[in-house]
């Protein structure tokens, strides 16, 4: 059986003894305490030096440890990796480590679109086609602007082109279509009976839509048209954002689903995220899981109205999801958590007995902050402090030094909103926001200030 070394500090110890002994483990675990008291003081380069693991498969140290575990392997010839933040986080973390080892294939095709690229200078289409590329977007879509000159198209192409981009081209106009074809561009959005004669003999794949005001039939025709011609095609039936025929637009894929089992489809979800006034983190997973269950492979979306940037980026993360739900035959939950923004999908909290018994190990003058999910809770070897207004909270600590009420205010602030939106509380640690969450601060200064915290009695 494997066995798996836990790194940890002497005030966790008992803490992380308990949750290992009351769960069924698939190796054997075994703790190895350090000589510091908090374990999220160590650094990978100091664990490096002080560590003599025992024969093991796995080296797993405290998620809020600086460093790159990397320097652990290599000084102890064994793998190393830094586990969750919270040890009671533990047995989650080896459930969704077991998941990731086969994790992150997807089979939708994301264009992202470049809106009114004729009003933007050259160096603006790149940068932003650049963020599409590193958001995940495998297809840069030039939106063109019906009856605004595009002296810079071929230049634009061949630029994209030219830095390892696929490029499409979002125009009805058939001379933009044969610029941008001619320049490199392999994805034409979109032709119709309005334009359809363009795709003859086009050295590019055209998106084929109804007719403008048409149905179905009309797009029938189009695909008849662009089989007899022998045109590359995929085919949009296109969707209609919320209360202007959603519900009908997604019949609508079923029915083209149905009719052309093996075709190549794509779905304009930008009509929906941009024309409702909701966070699209859901919004983009519950159509991706349309998309993936229907066989759609290519969606199209764009980053205009202020609450859908980073749209492609949650479209990566959905594709990715969906995959590994379907291919797995399971829900979309406790796969991956990122698009989980503004709540949190797990709180961990912990009650006051327990922290009462933590308090009863301590025996500096740090205060600890946790939270319940509904009260806070501050501590150190003196004072065991209660509450829910934090300004009263911060009354009963005694601390007038500006360095550490500012310390004790930002982190008491931040619990409150913690409790406020259901997320969990981890005292010098970032909230959790998802894919939004920002990295941790590399510098910790934070260590500085717990390290040198001292309650001192307010003047008189």
């Amino acid at each position: 059986m494997k066995k798996v070394l836990f790194v940890t500090g002497k005030l966790a110890a008992p803490a992380l003894e308990a949750v290992l002994s009351n769960t069924r483990w698939d190796f054997e675990p075994e703790i190895a305490v350090m000589k510091i008291t908090v374990a999220a003081l160590m650094t990978t380069p100091w664990i490096a030096k002080q560590l003599r693991p025992p024969p093991c498969d796995l080296i797993l140290i405290p998620g809020l440890c600086e460093g790159d575990p990397q320097v652990i392997t290599e000084a102890c010839g064994i793998p190393a990796e830094k586990g969750p933040k919270d040890l009671k986080d533990i047995p989650e973390y080896f459930g969704r480590r077991a998941v990731l080892e086969d994790y992150g294939a997807y089979d939708i095709q994301i264009l992202a679109e470049i809106n009114n690229a004729p009003r933007l200078s050259v160096d603006e289409i790149l940068a932003q086609a650049e963020y599409y590329r590193e958001s995940g977007a495998d297809v840069i879509d030039i939106g063109c602007t019906p009856g605004l000159a595009f002296p810079e198209l071929e230049t634009v192409v061949r630029e994209l082109r030219d830095r390892g981009m696929r490029v499409s081209i979002d125009t009805f106009d058939p001379a933009e279509i044969r610029r941008a074809v001619g320049a490199g561009a392999e994805v034409v959005l979109s032709v119709n009976r309005s334009n359809l004669e363009v795709a003859r003999d086009l050295p590019a794949t055209v998106v084929v839509i109804p007719d403008f005001g048409e149905g179905l039939e009309s797009l029938e025709q189009n695909i008849e048209t662009l089989e007899r011609w022998g045109t590359r095609y995929i085919v949009d039936p296109i969707t209609d954002p919320v209360g202007f025929g959603l519900a009908s637009s997604l019949y609508r894929y079923c029915l083209v689903r149905e009719r052309h089992p093996e075709a190549e489809i794509l779905m304009g979800v930008g009509n929906v995220t941009e024309l409702l006034e909701a966070d699209t983190t859901g919004v983009n997973a519950l159509l991706i899981g349309f998309c993936q269950e229907l066989g759609i492979r290519y969606v199209l979306t764009t980053e205009v109205i202020p609450w859908a940037r980073g749209c492609v980026r949650e479209i990566d993360i959905a594709r990715r999801m969906m995959y590994y739900a379907l291919r797995h035959r399971t829900l979309p939950k406790h796969i991956d958590s990122r698009l989980v923004t503004t709540k949190d999908p797990k709180i961990t909290v912990y009650t006051e007995a327990e922290l009462r018994a933590l308090q009863s190990q301590i025996s500096d003058p740090n205060f600890r902050i946790y939270t319940d999910g509904e009260t806070i809770y501050v501590f150190n070897a003196e004072r065991f402090v209660k509450g829910t207004d934090i300004q009263e909270i911060f009354g009963q600590l005694g601390v007038d030094e500006a360095t550490h009420a500012f310390y004790l205010g930002k982190e008491l602030q931040k619990a409150k909103l913690a409790i406020q939106l259901k997320k969990t509380y981890r005292q010098e640690g970032q909230l959790s926001w998802g894919y939004l969450t920002p990295p941790e601060d590399e510098r910790k200064e934070h260590v500085k200030l717990t390290q040198t915290f001292t309650a001192r009695p307010k003047k008189t």
